[in-house]
Protein backbone atom coordinates (compact mmCIF):
# COMPACT_ATOMS: atom_id res chain seq x y z
CA UNK A 1 0.00 0.00 0.00
CA UNK A 2 1.08 3.39 -1.06
CA UNK A 3 1.36 5.98 1.61
CA UNK A 4 0.09 9.38 0.93
CA UNK A 5 2.51 12.21 -0.11
CA UNK A 6 2.82 14.80 2.56
CA UNK A 7 0.93 18.18 1.35
CA UNK A 8 0.21 20.70 3.29
CA UNK A 9 -3.83 19.44 4.01
CA UNK A 10 -2.36 16.61 5.58
CA UNK A 11 0.02 17.99 7.68
CA UNK A 12 -2.85 19.82 8.97
CA UNK A 13 -5.65 17.15 9.29
CA UNK A 14 -2.65 15.88 11.86
CA UNK A 15 -2.84 19.04 14.10
CA UNK A 16 0.53 19.82 13.41
CA UNK A 17 1.37 24.01 12.53
CA UNK A 18 3.83 25.45 10.28
CA UNK A 19 6.20 26.06 12.95
CA UNK A 20 5.79 22.88 14.81
CA UNK A 21 6.19 20.74 10.81
CA UNK A 22 9.46 23.34 10.25
CA UNK A 23 11.16 21.31 14.16
CA UNK A 24 10.12 18.20 12.85
CA UNK A 25 12.16 19.12 9.66
CA UNK A 26 14.98 20.22 11.63
CA UNK A 27 15.48 17.25 13.64
CA UNK A 28 14.95 14.72 11.09
CA UNK A 29 17.03 16.63 8.80
CA UNK A 30 14.36 15.59 6.03
CA UNK A 31 10.73 14.97 5.24
CA UNK A 32 9.21 12.41 7.47
CA UNK A 33 7.28 9.62 6.12
CA UNK A 34 3.02 8.95 7.12
CA UNK A 35 3.78 6.64 9.32
CA UNK A 36 6.35 8.92 10.99
CA UNK A 37 4.26 11.96 10.84
CA UNK A 38 1.26 9.88 12.49
CA UNK A 39 3.85 9.69 15.57
CA UNK A 40 4.46 13.28 15.75
CA UNK A 41 0.76 14.22 15.64
CA UNK A 42 0.36 11.30 18.33
CA UNK A 43 3.27 12.62 20.92
CA UNK A 44 2.94 16.61 20.14
CA UNK A 45 -0.58 17.15 20.32
CA UNK A 46 -2.23 18.75 23.20
CA UNK A 47 -3.99 15.47 24.88
CA UNK A 48 -0.50 14.13 25.17
CA UNK A 49 2.13 16.89 25.68
CA UNK A 50 -0.05 19.56 27.56
CA UNK A 51 1.59 22.11 25.05
CA UNK A 52 -0.83 24.86 26.50
CA UNK A 53 -1.08 24.23 29.89
CA UNK A 54 1.96 23.25 31.12
CA UNK A 55 3.03 26.61 32.15
CA UNK A 56 -0.59 26.47 34.47
CA UNK A 57 0.32 23.11 35.77
CA UNK A 58 3.90 23.50 36.72
CA UNK A 59 2.19 26.48 39.51
CA UNK A 60 0.54 23.38 41.12
CA UNK A 61 2.34 22.29 44.13
CA UNK A 62 3.57 18.34 44.05
CA UNK A 63 6.34 17.69 46.14
CA UNK A 64 6.29 17.07 49.84
CA UNK A 65 7.19 15.02 52.88
CA UNK A 66 4.74 12.32 51.68
CA UNK A 67 5.06 12.67 47.88
CA UNK A 68 6.74 9.09 46.55
CA UNK A 69 6.55 10.22 43.10
CA UNK A 70 4.90 13.63 41.34
CA UNK A 71 4.67 14.08 38.00
CA UNK A 72 6.23 12.13 35.43
CA UNK A 73 4.85 8.90 35.79
CA UNK A 74 1.73 7.08 35.41
CA UNK A 75 -0.04 8.53 38.05
CA UNK A 76 1.20 10.04 41.52
CA UNK A 77 2.16 8.55 44.98
CA UNK A 78 1.82 9.80 48.37
CA UNK A 79 2.84 8.07 51.35
CA UNK A 80 -0.12 7.19 54.01
CA UNK A 81 1.41 5.54 56.82
CA UNK A 82 2.28 1.89 57.96
CA UNK A 83 4.44 0.92 54.53
CA UNK A 84 1.41 1.95 52.55
CA UNK A 85 0.83 4.11 49.66
CA UNK A 86 -2.11 5.52 47.81
CA UNK A 87 -1.66 5.55 44.12
CA UNK A 88 -3.83 8.19 42.00
CA UNK A 89 -4.97 9.91 38.31
CA UNK A 90 -7.27 12.16 37.81
CA UNK A 91 -7.94 12.53 33.69
CA UNK A 92 -9.73 13.82 31.10
CA UNK A 93 -12.23 12.59 28.24
CA UNK A 94 -14.30 15.40 27.48
CA UNK A 95 -13.98 15.27 23.28
CA UNK A 96 -14.64 11.58 22.96
CA UNK A 97 -17.39 11.78 25.86
CA UNK A 98 -18.97 14.45 23.64
CA UNK A 99 -19.19 12.84 20.11
CA UNK A 100 -19.82 9.19 21.73
CA UNK A 101 -21.18 9.72 24.93
CA UNK A 102 -21.20 5.87 26.65
CA UNK A 103 -17.88 4.73 24.84
CA UNK A 104 -16.01 8.25 25.41
CA UNK A 105 -16.50 8.40 28.82
CA UNK A 106 -16.22 4.22 29.76
CA UNK A 107 -12.63 4.80 28.23
CA UNK A 108 -11.68 7.42 30.85
CA UNK A 109 -12.47 5.37 33.11
CA UNK A 110 -10.67 2.73 31.93
CA UNK A 111 -7.27 4.64 31.24
CA UNK A 112 -6.90 5.84 34.93
CA UNK A 113 -7.67 2.28 36.40
CA UNK A 114 -4.53 1.53 34.19
CA UNK A 115 -2.79 4.23 34.76
CA UNK A 116 -3.00 3.06 39.23
CA UNK A 117 -2.32 -0.54 38.53
CA UNK A 118 0.37 0.01 36.20
CA UNK A 119 2.25 1.61 39.18
CA UNK A 120 1.73 -1.59 41.12
CA UNK A 121 -1.17 -0.85 43.23
CA UNK A 122 -4.73 -1.76 43.14
CA UNK A 123 -7.51 0.16 42.41
CA UNK A 124 -10.01 0.51 44.85
CA UNK A 125 -12.09 3.70 44.05
CA UNK A 126 -13.13 5.92 41.26
CA UNK A 127 -14.60 8.85 41.33
CA UNK A 128 -15.56 11.66 38.92
CA UNK A 129 -16.80 15.57 37.83
CA UNK A 130 -19.00 15.88 35.25
CA UNK A 131 -19.98 19.49 33.48
CA UNK A 132 -22.94 19.78 30.96
CA UNK A 133 -24.60 22.28 29.38
CA UNK A 134 -28.07 23.43 29.55
CA UNK A 135 -31.04 21.25 30.76
CA UNK A 136 -32.79 21.96 27.54
CA UNK A 137 -29.59 22.25 24.84
CA UNK A 138 -30.57 19.10 22.75
CA UNK A 139 -27.62 17.26 23.12
CA UNK A 140 -27.77 17.33 27.23
CA UNK A 141 -29.98 14.80 28.12
CA UNK A 142 -28.45 12.30 25.94
CA UNK A 143 -24.95 13.52 26.98
CA UNK A 144 -25.92 13.19 30.68
CA UNK A 145 -26.94 9.66 30.18
CA UNK A 146 -24.81 7.63 27.89
CA UNK A 147 -21.86 9.61 30.58
CA UNK A 148 -23.02 8.51 33.47
CA UNK A 149 -23.67 5.18 32.03
CA UNK A 150 -20.70 4.77 30.51
CA UNK A 151 -18.80 5.39 33.99
CA UNK A 152 -20.16 3.32 35.90
CA UNK A 153 -20.87 0.56 33.45
CA UNK A 154 -17.22 0.32 32.89
CA UNK A 155 -16.51 0.23 36.66
CA UNK A 156 -19.07 -2.05 37.71
CA UNK A 157 -17.52 -4.40 35.05
CA UNK A 158 -14.40 -4.10 36.09
CA UNK A 159 -15.13 -4.48 39.95
CA UNK A 160 -14.10 -1.03 41.34
CA UNK A 161 -17.13 1.21 42.84
CA UNK A 162 -17.91 4.80 41.76
CA UNK A 163 -17.81 6.35 45.75
CA UNK A 164 -18.05 9.62 44.91
CA UNK A 165 -18.47 12.89 42.23
CA UNK A 166 -20.16 16.01 41.20
CA UNK A 167 -22.39 17.84 38.64
CA UNK A 168 -22.88 21.00 37.16
CA UNK A 169 -24.99 22.54 33.98
CA UNK A 170 -23.87 25.77 32.68
CA UNK A 171 -24.65 27.47 29.03
CA UNK A 172 -20.50 27.30 28.81
CA UNK A 173 -20.78 23.58 27.86
CA UNK A 174 -23.35 23.33 25.66
CA UNK A 175 -20.49 23.03 22.64
CA UNK A 176 -18.43 20.21 24.76
CA UNK A 177 -19.32 18.61 28.02
CA UNK A 178 -16.26 18.31 30.39
CA UNK A 179 -15.90 14.46 31.57
CA UNK A 180 -13.13 14.29 34.71
CA UNK A 181 -12.52 10.83 35.80
CA UNK A 182 -10.41 10.28 39.30
CA UNK A 183 -9.41 6.56 40.09
CA UNK A 184 -7.56 5.24 43.24
CA UNK A 185 -5.59 2.52 44.32
CA UNK A 186 -3.00 0.81 47.54
CA UNK A 187 0.13 -0.19 47.19
CA UNK A 188 3.10 -1.37 49.62
CA UNK A 189 5.11 1.94 49.70
CA UNK A 190 8.28 0.27 48.76
CA UNK A 191 6.58 -1.79 45.39
CA UNK A 192 6.34 1.28 43.43
CA UNK A 193 6.68 0.26 39.61
CA UNK A 194 7.97 3.04 37.25
CA UNK A 195 8.34 3.22 33.49
CA UNK A 196 12.31 4.40 32.92
CA UNK A 197 13.66 1.47 30.92
CA UNK A 198 16.89 0.18 31.51
CA UNK A 199 19.43 -2.23 30.10
CA UNK A 200 20.18 -2.36 26.19
CA UNK A 201 18.94 -5.48 24.41
CA UNK A 202 16.21 -6.51 26.72
CA UNK A 203 12.85 -7.43 25.42
CA UNK A 204 9.45 -5.25 25.88
CA UNK A 205 6.25 -7.21 26.03
CA UNK A 206 3.25 -6.04 25.10
CA UNK A 207 -0.02 -6.97 27.16
CA UNK A 208 -3.53 -6.36 26.63
CA UNK A 209 -5.84 -6.79 23.97
CA UNK A 210 -5.60 -6.67 20.16
CA UNK A 211 -4.64 -4.00 18.44
CA UNK A 212 -7.74 -2.87 16.20
CA UNK A 213 -8.32 1.09 13.84
CA UNK A 214 -10.80 2.64 16.54
CA UNK A 215 -9.15 4.80 18.21
CA UNK A 216 -6.86 5.73 15.25
CA UNK A 217 -6.56 9.41 15.08
CA UNK A 218 -7.73 9.69 18.94
CA UNK A 219 -5.26 11.41 20.86
CA UNK A 220 -5.18 14.22 17.97
CA UNK A 221 -9.12 14.24 17.78
CA UNK A 222 -9.31 14.79 21.83
CA UNK A 223 -7.05 18.19 21.37
CA UNK A 224 -8.52 19.59 18.33
CA UNK A 225 -11.80 22.32 18.12
CA UNK A 226 -14.95 20.79 17.07
CA UNK A 227 -16.48 21.98 13.70
CA UNK A 228 -19.92 20.34 11.17
CA UNK A 229 -18.34 17.28 10.71
CA UNK A 230 -17.69 16.48 14.25
CA UNK A 231 -19.94 12.96 13.49
CA UNK A 232 -17.22 11.84 11.22
CA UNK A 233 -14.61 11.48 14.32
CA UNK A 234 -16.71 8.82 15.69
CA UNK A 235 -14.30 5.72 14.89
CA UNK A 236 -11.51 7.90 16.64
CA UNK A 237 -13.25 7.05 20.07
CA UNK A 238 -12.22 3.69 21.08
CA UNK A 239 -13.92 0.88 22.48
CA UNK A 240 -13.41 -0.47 25.82
CA UNK A 241 -13.08 -3.73 26.75
CA UNK A 242 -13.46 -3.56 30.48
CA UNK A 243 -13.59 -7.74 31.58
CA UNK A 244 -10.31 -7.90 29.21
CA UNK A 245 -8.51 -5.12 31.44
CA UNK A 246 -9.38 -6.80 34.54
CA UNK A 247 -7.81 -9.91 33.59
CA UNK A 248 -4.86 -7.66 32.45
CA UNK A 249 -4.69 -5.94 35.99
CA UNK A 250 -4.60 -9.76 37.93
CA UNK A 251 -2.01 -10.93 35.41
CA UNK A 252 -0.40 -7.92 36.02
CA UNK A 253 -0.57 -7.67 39.78
CA UNK A 254 0.73 -11.36 39.43
CA UNK A 255 3.63 -10.47 37.29
CA UNK A 256 5.09 -7.64 39.08
CA UNK A 257 5.62 -10.23 42.56
CA UNK A 258 7.93 -12.23 40.24
CA UNK A 259 10.25 -9.75 39.94
CA UNK A 260 10.47 -10.27 36.12
CA UNK A 261 9.08 -6.52 35.81
CA UNK A 262 12.22 -3.85 35.47
CA UNK A 263 9.68 -1.13 34.23
CA UNK A 264 6.00 -0.66 33.06
CA UNK A 265 4.61 1.63 31.06
CA UNK A 266 0.95 2.45 30.40
CA UNK A 267 -0.13 2.31 26.81
CA UNK A 268 -2.34 5.55 26.61
CA UNK A 269 -3.52 7.79 24.04
CA UNK A 270 -0.87 7.42 21.80
CA UNK A 271 -0.70 3.43 21.89
CA UNK A 272 2.62 2.02 20.95
CA UNK A 273 4.08 5.19 20.32
CA UNK A 274 4.18 6.55 23.41
CA UNK A 275 4.30 3.62 25.50
CA UNK A 276 7.28 2.58 23.62
CA UNK A 277 8.73 6.14 23.30
CA UNK A 278 8.33 7.18 26.84
CA UNK A 279 10.20 3.80 28.53
CA UNK A 280 12.76 4.65 26.01
CA UNK A 281 13.23 8.03 26.49
CA UNK A 282 12.96 7.77 30.46
CA UNK A 283 15.95 5.72 30.78
CA UNK A 284 17.65 6.94 27.70
CA UNK A 285 17.55 4.86 25.80
CA UNK A 286 16.26 3.25 21.97
CA UNK A 287 13.79 1.13 21.42
CA UNK A 288 13.10 -1.24 18.07
CA UNK A 289 9.60 -1.95 17.49
CA UNK A 290 8.49 -5.36 15.00
CA UNK A 291 5.39 -4.39 13.80
CA UNK A 292 5.06 -7.81 12.55
CA UNK A 293 4.35 -9.11 16.05
CA UNK A 294 1.81 -6.42 17.06
CA UNK A 295 -1.38 -8.71 17.85
CA UNK A 296 -4.13 -7.49 15.72
CA UNK A 297 -8.11 -8.45 15.52
CA UNK A 298 -8.45 -6.24 11.91
CA UNK A 299 -6.72 -7.76 8.56
CA UNK A 300 -4.50 -5.35 6.48
CA UNK A 301 -2.93 -2.64 8.78
CA UNK A 302 -0.64 -0.87 8.37
CA UNK A 303 2.23 0.82 10.39
CA UNK A 304 0.53 3.75 10.85
CA UNK A 305 -2.39 1.55 12.07
CA UNK A 306 -0.06 -0.29 14.30
CA UNK A 307 1.59 3.01 16.05
CA UNK A 308 0.51 6.16 14.71
CA UNK A 309 -2.43 6.31 16.70
CA UNK A 310 -4.03 2.83 17.68
CA UNK A 311 -6.36 3.41 20.87
CA UNK A 312 -7.06 5.87 23.08
CA UNK A 313 -7.18 4.47 26.42
CA UNK A 314 -9.09 1.78 24.99
CA UNK A 315 -8.99 -1.87 26.48
CA UNK A 316 -6.40 -2.07 28.95
CA UNK A 317 -3.39 -2.56 26.95
CA UNK A 318 -0.10 -1.60 28.24
CA UNK A 319 3.77 -2.76 27.32
CA UNK A 320 6.39 -3.76 30.12
CA UNK A 321 10.29 -4.18 30.07
CA UNK A 322 10.72 -7.64 31.75
CA UNK A 323 14.12 -8.97 33.24
CA UNK A 324 15.75 -9.94 36.42
CA UNK A 325 15.79 -6.63 38.40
Amino acid sequence: MQEPAITEDLIAAHGINADEYAEILRIMNREPTFTELGIFSAMWNEHCSYKSSKIHLKNLPTSGPQVICGPGENAGVVDIGDGQAVVFKMESHNHPSYIEPYQGAATGVGGILRDVFTMGARPIAAMNALSFGEKDHPKTRQLVHGVVEGVGGYGNAFGVPTVGGEVRFHPAYNGNCLVNAFAAGLADADKIFYSAASGVGRPVVYLGAKTGRDGVGGATMASAEFDESIEEKRPTVQVGDPFTEKRLMEATLELMQTGAVISIQDMGAAGLTCSAVEMGDKGGLGIRLDLEKVPQREENMTAYDAVGIPRTDADGSGSCQRGRS
